[in-house]
């Protein structure tokens, strides 16, 4: 039955996101930022929805009164594409994903978020990268937007940690703002690279903001990972074998 559903969800995405996708590069003819994102947010809740109803995946959020009021850089734990659909779903402003520029090639998909106020980086030229980074950064944060970034990099297995890079905490630090944290275990329900889903809940756990001024961005993304690592554990515990370690949980906000 799972595979029944999950074959059907695909088709879901299939025949929805192509005419949707085919409208938003219409209208960005004539429309761009806020607007075109809200459109391309449209699909995203069908996808999301669709997977609730297809495939039985639910989410919970704590956390939201976290968010802060002005610009800030969020930070999540990157385990499926779901958190990708969900976020711009689940979030008051328009978000700012950095990613990979291979996305933008992806039959549709790619071609209407390329339309949007993203950025895609090539990610072999580092240092170019990082200009581009900090200059789209910059740009969108003061336009409204939040920036979001995956500091792993990319999606990490359930149970699993990855090397937490510090790109976002440079930024945050580099443009002047705080880093919001997010644990999110949609792994368990939607397993990395698999087109197999499974039904239950996706818990996303919004940490509070983190100052970045006047400390250094390997620091502040200590401080990233530990609080992340430690709420997936939390969310979690039947995915990790060993806990975090004593010393660094101390350094973390308590769950709540």
């Amino acid at each position: 039955m799972s595979l029944l559903r999950s074959l059907l969800y695909a088709l879901w995405l299939t025949v929805t996101v192509i005419p949707w996708a085919l409208a938003v590069l219409l209208v960005s003819i004539f429309r761009r930022g806020n607007p075109l994102y809200w459109m391309c947010a449209g699909w995203l809740g069908v996808a999301i929805y669709g997977a609730r109803w297809i495939c039985g995946i639910r989410w919970r959020v704590q956390g939201m009164e976290h968010l802060p009021d002005g610009p800030a850089i969020l930070l999540s734990k990157h385990q499926s594409a779901w958190e990708t659909f969900a976020f711009p779903v689940l979030m008051p402003r328009p978000l700012s994903y950095v990613f990979k520029r291979e996305l933008l090639y992806v039959p549709f998909f790619g071609w209407a978020i390329g339309r949007l106020d993203m950025v895609h980086i090539d990610r072999s030229k580092r240092a170019e990268a990082w200009n581009k980074v900090a200059d789209q950064g910059r740009r969108f944060l003061d336009q409204g937007n939040w920036v979001i970034m995956f500091p792993e990099g990319t999606r990490i297995a359930r149970g699993q940690q990855g090397s937490y890079k510090s790109g976002g905490t440079r930024l945050a630090i580099t443009v002047g703002v705080p880093v919001v944290p997010i644990a999110v275990t949609s792994a368990r329900c939607w397993p990395k690279r698999m087109l197999l889903k499974r039904p239950g809940v996706v818990d996303v756990s919004i940490g509070r903001p983190i100052a970045t001024v006047g400390r250094t961005a390997d620091d502040v993304m200590r401080e990233v990972e530990t609080w992340i690592e430690t709420e997936m554990r939390r969310l979690d515990p039947e995915a990790y074998a060993q806990p975090v370690p004593p010393a660094a949980a101390a350094s973390v906000q308590p769950p709540r």
